[in-house]
């Protein structure tokens, strides 16, 4: 008689950083049945359900000091372990992994309390806090960053890269009107947009649309000065599900520094210019772009000393000097974890053998 596949529980959510790589491990992971856990109104509940089972739960960050709504938010995270350990009897799930971030806690703690194998991926280069206080309750660490390591002294870990989608592996075709032979710039603020740099794109682009560059500017939905800028060579879009297509196409990418964005543009290849998201957690944005900047693969800005002008003559410099150019393409690559994916599947298989 043949054994029943394993069940496995993914916990990913809120963003394209960790979302995207659950989703890219997963395609590694065929064999499997597959449940998501992911909180409602976030990107998993338009991007999973075509593919998995979603389940959600109420459960959010707690960054502010102690008061009301602390123990709100305290309550509302007990509950939430209790819902997932249901989630995993009701499922018989086999063994739990995660991506990180606040829905990882309620993951963690529910799996250790079931007994059941638990693989946590850290994309970031400084790891979170998930990470730090709940790795030791993990059968299995895989790290985005090689250097991550000496952030968790007492627990083992192995570098596997950040997981990207198959296709960011695969040659893509664009449906947009640029010309072969027209310089491409690619403006990404992340899933959810980044309206300083947008406002800083719009007052240098009028230059470099000048000089024959197309723009390809992905502004989020939260944008309220997203029309003001208007230009054949412009084209102006709140998402655009091609992301593989387009960095593959770009000479230029202006880009915020979150861990599944800049594993993209390394495998693609693409030169940038880096501005981390000053308030993410930690300042992990600032770690992360700092490591491509001292490859040589990115040009790294503190948004809060980032004008128009300073970015319209970094972006003419950079794409008058082909050379420079492309030897900031080799060292993308260079950083790029090729089958990241698949060490990762292997990792997933090798805990829950154990």
């Amino acid at each position: 008689m043949s054994s029943s596949p394993t069940r496995l529980l993914i916990a990913a959510s809120g963003t394209g950083g960790h979302l995207f790589p659950a989703l890219a491990l997963a395609q590694q992971l065929p064999d499997y049945e597959i449940e998501w856990l992911g909180v409602p109104n976030r990107l998993e509940t338009t991007l999973v359900p075509e593919s998995y089972p979603l389940n959600t739960i109420s459960v959010e960050g707690f960054q502010q000091r102690l008061g009301f709504k602390s123990f709100k938010i305290i309550s509302r995270f007990l509950f939430s372990i209790l819902q997932v350990q249901k989630l995993i009897k009701a499922k018989q799930i086999d063994a739990v992994v995660t991506t990180g971030g606040y829905i990882a806690a309620p993951a963690i703690l529910a799996a250790r309390l079931q007994q059941k194998p638990t693989i946590l991926h850290e994309a970031n280069f400084i790891p979170g806090k998930v990470t730090r206080f709940l790795s030791r309750w993990c059968d299995a660490i895989a790290l985005g960053f090689e250097g991550t390591a000496r952030y968790l002294p007492k627990v083992p870990t192995t570098y596997v890269g950040t997981p990207v989608r198959l296709q960011f592996r695969q040659p893509q075709t664009l449906d947009l009107p640029i010309p072969d032979e027209a310089t491409l710039i690619v403006v990404a603020g992340g899933s959810q947009g980044a309206v300083a740099v947008n406002k800083l794109v719009r007052a240098a682009a009028p230059q470099w649309l000048s000089r024959g560059a197309y723009i390809v500017h992905l502004t989020g939905n939260n944008d309220p000065d997203v029309e003001t800028l208007q230009h054949p060579q412009y084209i102006s879009l709140p998402f655009y599900e091609n992301m593989a297509g387009l960095l593959q196409r770009a000479n230029l990418a202006i880009s915020r520094a979150g861990a599944g964005t800049l594993t993209e543009l390394a495998v693609t290849g693409t030169p940038a210019i880096l501005i981390p998201y000053p308030y993410a957690a930690e300042d992990h944005q600032a770690y992360n772009a700092r490591e491509f900047a001292r490859a040589g693969a990115a040009v790294v800005y503190q948004q809060s000393k980032l004008t128009a002008e300073i970015l319209d003559r970094q972006v003419i410099e950079l794409l008058d000097s082909p050379s420079r150019l492309q030897n900031m393409t080799d060292k993308a690559v260079s950083l790029a974890v090729s089958d990241s994916a698949e060490r990762l599947a292997n990792l997933v298989r090798t805990a829950i053998n154990k």
